[in-house]
């Protein structure tokens, strides 16, 4: 377990939106557990999905057990929540010398950003959408989730535009401000001046396990049907040829899949649908897990190999075939997700399945 939060050197302040986001902050305070950290209050800026919420709770619950003071903010409560949340966080944010957050394509974090005069800026892992704000920084560009690109700007992009420039002028680094990247994900190049520091895993793997490991398969739910960038029929035609396969007999649904969608593939599959209560990394170092868990091109292809060092379980990526991709997905949907495939390490690559 990490050692409880001291109370010397700067006071860190970080933001998170999703358990993921909370999960990365713990791991960076544990990296930097020899290092004079200070107190860290975790901001959670909540959303709205239950399933989300209840994970977050549970994070939250986490990080108080190492230490950490957390806040919890009703971020989204009501069309005067962000007006009251960003006014209450103005005098922390002022007097905070080091701020860590989780998404900064998260237009709620560009405007707390704007805001703030800490001299440390730290970006923990959101997931591969890291991948593309490196990216991204490192051209000079815009900050637009890899899903949206290519696409125009709709009227509340133009209207945010400012603030959007503003934040990501704070995320690059200058004689006043250093930044650094804490990050599990590959970077194809780093924006100069960025220190980029690798995240192990450490904390959960001291944290929880070694997970008990089962003889079959399990899989790994995406989100690619609701943000619209994979067809959801195409999507359950792959995901049962993958289970028949590979014999998987559990789905761990990704907290951002709709009802509906897990209803009919529980029906037409067979799968048991699991809903998990922590972030996958946390749940499989737990166990019990398959000795096989397969997945499409997300996030834990990189971060579960980490999480799961030492064990025997091998992680399956399933290519995305063009075919099934929607005719609103951004033209750089296919070759960002052929890159999270390409890059993840220690992991089986599998070519696309057939349909049913």
């Amino acid at each position: 377990m990490s050692p409880r939060a001291g109370n010397t050197g700067p006071h860190t302040l970080a933001f998170v939106e999703s358990p993921v986001q909370l999960l990365n902050v713990l791991e960076w305070a544990h990296a930097r557990r020899h290092d004079a950290l200070g107190g860290l209050t975790l901001v959670v800026l909540s959303p709205i999905d239950p399933m989300t919420r209840g994970q977050l709770r549970r994070m939250a619950e986490l990080a108080r057990e190492d230490g950490h003071e957390v806040r919890w903010e009703e971020a989204r409560g009501g069309p005067a929540a962000p007006f009251q949340t960003i006014g209450g966080l103005a005098g922390l944010l002022r007097r905070a010398e080091r701020v860590v957050l989780g998404d900064p394509f998260s237009r709620y974090v560009q405007l707390l950003l704007t805001i703030t005069k800490a001299r440390d800026l730290v970006v923990v892992d959101d997931g591969t959408a890291t991948m593309e704000f490196v990216a991204q920084l490192a051209r000079g560009e815009r900050l637009v989730r890899w899903h949206r690109k290519g696409g125009r700007p709709g009227p509340r992009d133009l209207v945010f535009a400012p603030v959007s420039s503003a934040a990501r002028k704070r995320l690059t680094p200058s004689e006043r401000r250093r930044v650094e990247i804490f990050s599990s994900m590959p970077m194809e190049k780093t924006p100069d001046g960025v220190t980029v520091t690798a995240n192990t895993f450490a904390w959960t793997r001291d944290r929880f396990g070694p997970p008990r490991i089962t003889k079959g398969a399990d899989m790994v739910g995406t989100s690619l049907v609701e943000t619209g960038v994979v067809d959801g029929d195409r999507y359950l035609e792959a995901v049962s040829s993958l289970a028949k396969a590979h014999g998987a007999t559990r789905y761990f649904a990704h907290r951002r899949e709709s009802a509906e969608k897990l209803h009919r593939l529980a029906v037409e599959t067979g799968l048991e649908v699991v809903r998990p209560d922590l972030p996958l990394e946390l749940i499989a170092r737990r166990g019990p897990i398959g000795r096989t868990i397969l997945s499409f091109p997300s996030t834990v292809v990189h971060t579960l190999p980490l999480a799961l060092t030492g064990t025997e379980v091998r992680v399956a990526v399933c290519d995305i075939d063009p075919a099934w991709l929607t005719e609103n997905a951004s033209p750089r949907a296919q070759g960002f997700l052929s890159g999270v495939t390409g890059t993840a390490r220690d992991v089986h690559r599998l070519s696309a399945v057939s349909a049913v």
